[in-house]
């Protein structure tokens, strides 16, 4: 007997592909979709480049399917990737934040439009090919970091929530990428040695400065050093991200790096390395997978960016009234025990007790020198 109904988010990589083949032998009745999310064909859009799912992307994820006995499906989806993607990632550099788009395709399209649309075709789960685990032991599903400590992406989950998590399917988080290479060749699919994607999906040529500059007009400003003297000027503060060093545009007799974007006066605020340390951080924003906020002070490990390594801290909830309770608008005040460097609004600060995620939120700002 089938073990309930899964449709499988096939981008036509590696990863996904293996998800969909895993979940067929385990029993699954599984159904592969390529989500339609970047129209590459835009007059806007270089010749040579590759937007998101492309056809190659989409006839891979349909030849998989194919081999493995699924049927397979493209859904649309390009208007909420607009809203609620590209439109975020345009808006936080325009703030002077760096975002993460990643998070935003993950929380909105994956596991909010998609899962919507499966659960009215009455389908139970939904799969991604995500590196990590999902445990479900004590009979609430915890998510766990994946086996594989190069390639796990709990990081990017942070923002499920607990009904999410009952219907979501993570199968090759047990597995290592070399693990996976072995099963795709193994089960004849097409894509085993298919290269990992390296850029951000809807800007193939990796100059997200270009990106910007055809959307929008930045404006110029000032770089300034940390006792506000003038430096050289600047033609937007969208071109720059903390800790950034090269391309400033400024001559110093001693290397510096931007330490702060300042969105009301347009100022990009630069200074030496050691400015870059701090210990301690605001989020907001902040989800736990359990659906139960944290009280108290608890000691936590976090990371403050996809490819940092995890620090020890404290963490300390903070809810600004009742009502922000109510709408779930949780703070929280991360205390590093040792200085972290680079503290970038915008991106995501994530907080795991052993291997579990307890949750996370987005960086607002960095208080505390080193």
């Amino acid at each position: 007997m089938s073990k309930g109904k899964v449709v499988v988010a096939m981008s036509g990589g590696v990863d996904s592909s293996v998800a969909a083949c895993l979940l067929k032998a385990e029993g699954y009745d599984v159904v592969g979709v390529t989500m339609k999310l970047w129209n590459d064909d835009r007059p806007d859009t270089p010749r040579h480049s590759k937007g998101c799912c492309t056809i190659e992307d989409v006839e891979d994820a349909r030849r998989v399917c194919q081999i493995i006995g699924a049927p397979h499906y493209v859904m649309n989806f390009q208007r909420e990737f607009q809203a609620h993607v590209i439109d975020y990632f345009i808006s936080e550099y325009q703030r002077g934040r760096t975002p993460h788009p990643c998070l935003a395709c993950n929380d909105k399209i994956k596991f909010d439009f998609l899962m919507n649309k499966a659960r009215a075709l009455d389908i139970d789960y939904i799969a991604t090919g995500h590196y990590a685990r999902l445990d479900s032991s004590n009979g609430h599903p915890r998510l766990l970091k994946g086996i594989d400590p190069l390639k796990d992406q709990s990081y990017v989950l942070f923002n499920l929530r607990p009904h999410q998590v009952q219907h979501l399917l993570l199968p090759v988080g047990s597995y290592s990428k070399v693990e996976i290479r072995d099963i795709a060749r193994d089960a004849g699919l097409p894509v085993a040695d298919k290269p990992d994607s390296q850029e951000i999906c809807f800007i193939p040529t990796n100059d997200y400065r270009a990106f910007l500059g055809d959307r929008f007009t930045p404006t110029p400003g000032e770089i300034v050093d940390t006792d506000g003297n003038v430096l050289g000027n600047h033609q937007g503060i969208e071109h720059f991200t903390v800790g950034q060093r090269r391309g400033l545009g400024i001559y110093a007799q001693e290397p510096l790096f931007v330490l702060a974007l300042d969105r009301e006066s347009r100022r990009v605020v630069v200074g030496p390395a050691e400015g870059l340390l701090h210990n301690t951080l605001w989020a907001s924003g902040v989800n736990y997978l359990s659906g139960v906020p944290v009280e108290h002070p608890i000691e936590v490990e976090a990371k403050i960016r996809y490819k940092a390594s995890q620090s020890r801290a404290t963490l300390i909830p903070h809810v600004e009234s009742a009502k922000s309770q109510l709408a779930g608008d949780y703070w929280a005040e991360i205390r590093f025990q040792e200085p972290q460097r680079a503290i970038t609004p915008g991106q995501a600060v994530v907080f795991y007790l052993g291997d579990e995620v307890l949750g996370g939120g987005f960086i607002e700002g960095a208080l505390g020198g080193s």
